[in-house]
């Protein structure tokens, strides 16, 4: 007589197979059992059927005047006070005019350099610094590394966006080096300090929600339009990945290595030079990549704002539904990604590379000769007089683009058999999918809303985020913003379900077969360098604006981090239980149902909380291309200098991706029991 098959979590109790003549195991309870089962699922339940019920009954969904607060006075009281004391007040003429001139000074002080450098200087110099960063010699990676960026500063020339694309770059300099002090500071006070870390984690969180175009506002009150303004505010929108990541690396250095440190006698300052900072350097240097992209996405956005460069060409011709010349400039700005992603990555992978530390002890010759090769290429070019590229050397591709997008419209917008074209799209996703949200949202009772966020939230987590769910919803409606921001959310959610619904799909192919994760590593790397601006210029040509254009850039500005963690998680899993699970006959399916998803759940958790965040600040900028609601808000403030209208969009953004973090964000105590 055959044994019992052995209980295994692996395989669910109906794909067990039972020997002749062994006992059947119990039946799996069913649906409702285990629904029953459950207090936060039949409360969930119970408060989505109020709402239903209430919605349908005709309760007004508007939010009620007698709980609104005027919010809108007091910001626009400070909008006049800025605007009639910037010039005489003592705190702009003594320290906020400082800040001012030495912000103008080094920004025109860098761009001068590299005018004086001249395009054959600044391409040598940009070739021999990837190099040197790869390793320098005549390694594969410096030579790729070099090749990239000698690729990329001839593209540049030749699309004839080499002056602005200085000016870029030379605004850059002085944010990326300042937003990385700043960000080691705060990073070094985070992860030193408990009690830092507990005053600055909100302080980041809310950075980092808040839409880059609500950084923008204030600084034009306080700064004027121009440079100062786009600087201050840049470092800002930087800083923060590199103080998380600093934090990140100091606490999360090898407790071995610093009892080690103290054994022999290490005072404190000592440990932190000699073992934690040197512990921490890859993270740093991981946070320092993502300040470059960041300052290098806003410097673009700030050109709204005076700052000039490539932004301003974008922003120019996406006005004037130039196709052609937007794109131009953006993809000199995706070339200039490419080429500091590839630079800074590069130094990263020498750090776990044992071979490179063979070469530390000389690693001041390189430099050396990026500095005397660039001295000599920019003789070379001030003697032939060739400090400007030529203009007999520039490509227009302006005109192509342009025609292409009109063959697009008249081709591809509609009538194509069965399909029907990318018009017709647009217009069907927008009826079928956005507005029913936007519809069911604005028509439930706000009060029902209110019970369900906090009720989701409690599910989730813990009471602590359903009161912080309902109290963001609250400040919403208590701002008088109730009806444009269920308008934005419908569009976060239609575009967040798509994310993710792909990002998963693609993610676990991509962890489960190496080839398709080569194949779509370059496209990734691609995507994760286009600053947010330059998503809007293709929605443009193939959806003509609108919302259905801002889902589709939000989509794909969220994908490839949803993509990656997805990804990550599925690989990461022990082999073992990969192993344990084939040898008691599980399926391809039942390995990834009931052993690769549940073991991946952090990270699926993880790329659900980014995808939020990014479709969420994309949205929002989706507004200059028609997306409306809080988005064209914040662009309307920014445009006319409102504090009171953009402000108050921007505060009812950061409760939106507040509320939508904590339904969607498991409580610590959930995470510890792994539900």
């Amino acid at each position: 007589m055959s044994a019992a098959p052995t209980e295994t979590p692996v395989l669910d109790k109906r794909d067990r197979i039972t020997h002749s003549g062994s006992e059947s195991p119990p039946a799996a309870p069913g649906f409702w059992a285990r629904l029953a089962g459950n207090p936060k699922a039949v409360l969930l339940v119970a408060a989505l059927l109020v709402a239903v019920i209430a919605a349908l009954a005709g309760g007004s969904g508007i939010w009620p005047k007698d709980l609104t607060f005027d919010l809108r006075t007091p910001l626009t009281d400070l909008n006049e006070w800025l605007v009639d004391n910037r010039d005489t007040h003592p705190l702009f003429l003594y320290f906020l005019l400082h800040i001012s001139n030495t912000a103008q000074s080094a920004v025109d002080s860098v761009v001068l350099g590299l005018e004086n450098l001249g395009f054959i200087g600044v391409t040598v110099a940009a070739v021999l610094v990837a190099w040197a960063a790869g390793g320098a010699g005549l390694q594969r990676r410096a030579l790729r590394t070099a090749g990239t960026a000698l690729g990329a500063f001839g593209l540049i020339g030749l699309l004839g966006m080499w002056e602005p694309a200085m000016e870029t770059v030379g605004l850059m300099v002085v944010c990326v080096v300042v937003a990385a002090l700043v960000g080691v500071v705060l990073g070094m006070i985070s992860g030193l300090s408990d009690r830092g870390e507990r005053i600055l984690r909100p302080v980041f969180d809310t950075m980092q929600v808040l839409p880059a175009f609500s950084y923008l506002l204030p600084f034009v009150l306080i700064f004027d339009v121009g440079t100062p303004s786009a600087f201050v505010t840049t470092v800002i929108y930087a800083a923060p990945p590199m103080a998380r990541l600093t934090s990140l690396g100091l606490r999360g250095a090898d407790a071995a290595a610093l009892e080690a440190s103290q054994s022999l006698g290490a005072t404190y300052r000592q440990q932190l030079f000699t073992a934690r900072l040197p512990l921490a350097r890859k993270q740093m240097l991981l946070g320092l990549n993502q300040t470059i992209m960041m300052c290098l996405s806003m410097v673009v956005l700030a050109s709204m704002i005076g700052a000039g460069g490539l932004g301003e060409e974008i922003y120019r011709s996406l006005s004037i539904l130039d196709t052609g010349q937007s794109l131009t400039a953006g993809i000199a700005i995706v070339l200039i990604a490419i080429w500091l992603d590839r630079t800074t990555a590069v130094v990263g992978e020498r750090l776990d590379d044992p071979a490179a530390a063979t070469r530390r002890n000389r690693s001041w010759l390189p430099w050396a000769v990026v500095a005397a090769a660039t001295a000599g290429a920019t003789a070379v070019g001030t003697a032939l007089g060739k400090l400007e590229w030529p203009d007999n050397w520039v490509v227009s591709i302006s005109e192509p683009v342009n025609s292409v997008v009109d063959w697009i419209e008249s081709e591809l917008g509609s009538g194509i058999p069965v399909l029907g074209g990318t018009l017709t799209w647009a217009s069907g996703f927008a009826e079928y999918v956005i507005n029913p949200l936007r519809d069911a949202l604005q028509a439930t009772p706000w009060w029902a809303l209110l019970l369900v966020a906090g009720v989701l939230a409690y599910a989730v987590g813990r009471w602590k985020a359903a009161v912080t769910a309902v109290l963001a919803l609250g400040v919403i409606g208590g701002m008088g913003l109730w009806t444009r921001s269920m308008d934005t959310l419908s569009q976060v959610i239609a575009a967040l379900a798509v994310t993710l619904l792909l990002g998963f799909a693609i993610g676990v192919l991509a962890g489960r077969v190496d080839r398709v994760e080569r194949a779509i590593r370059p496209l990734l790397d691609t995507l994760q360098t286009i600053p947010q601006f330059v998503y809007l210029i293709p929605m443009v040509a193939l959806f003509s604006g609108g919302r259905t254009a801002g889902v589709a850039s939000a989509v794909l500005y969220a994908l490839p981090a949803v993509v990656r963690i997805t990804n990550q998680g599925i690989r990461q899993i022990d082999p073992a239980a990969l192993e344990a699970s084939r040898s008691l006959g599980a399926s391809t399916g039942q390995q990834l149902r009931q052993v690769q998803l549940p073991l991946a759940r952090p990270s699926l958790l993880l790329a659900v909380n980014q995808g939020v965040v990014l479709v969420l600040s994309m949205v929002v900028i989706a507004g200059m291309i028609g997306g409306g609601a809080l988005g064209v808000d914040v662009v309307k403030g920014l445009a006319k200098g409102d504090l009171a209208l953009g402000m108050t969009a921007g505060i009812a953004i950061v409760c939106l991706g507040v509320l939508l973090d904590r339904i969607s964000q498991p409580g610590a105590d959930v995470k510890k029991r792994g539900l």
